[in-house]
């Protein structure tokens, strides 16, 4: 079931950051995006399309998703955009998620 927005006020801040960020990588693009990226370590540009099975548009609409989440962070390098992750954030969320299962 959908959940609007206005639901999310019934939730701590915490539990709609991780909901956020589960949500911009609940695709196996995504998955493979964040894979690439972590593999590169460095912020890459137009690499990410030559090396997935996806068209520039896909691959962008699936960075502006987890740019909006906080999992990347984009740099404009003359006329290309550069992306890596925002290892500040994703660390956030990470030591979250393992905060979550810390009770055993």
């Amino acid at each position: 079931m959908y959940m609007g927005k206005s639901k999310k006020i019934l939730f701590t801040q915490r539990q709609n950051d991780l909901a956020d960020m589960a949500k911009a990588l609940a695709h196996p693009a995504r998955v493979a995006i964040l894979e690439f990226l972590l593999q590169k370590g460095a912020c890459v540009c137009g690499d990410i399309v030559e090396e997935l099975p996806l068209s520039q548009s896909t691959v962008s609409q699936h960075l502006k998703a987890m740019k909006e989440a906080g999992i990347v962070k984009g740099e404009i390098d003359g006329p290309n955009r550069c992306y890596c992750i925002d290892m500040i954030e994703f660390g956030k969320w990470f030591s979250n998620i393992r905060g979550m299962f810390n009770c055993c």
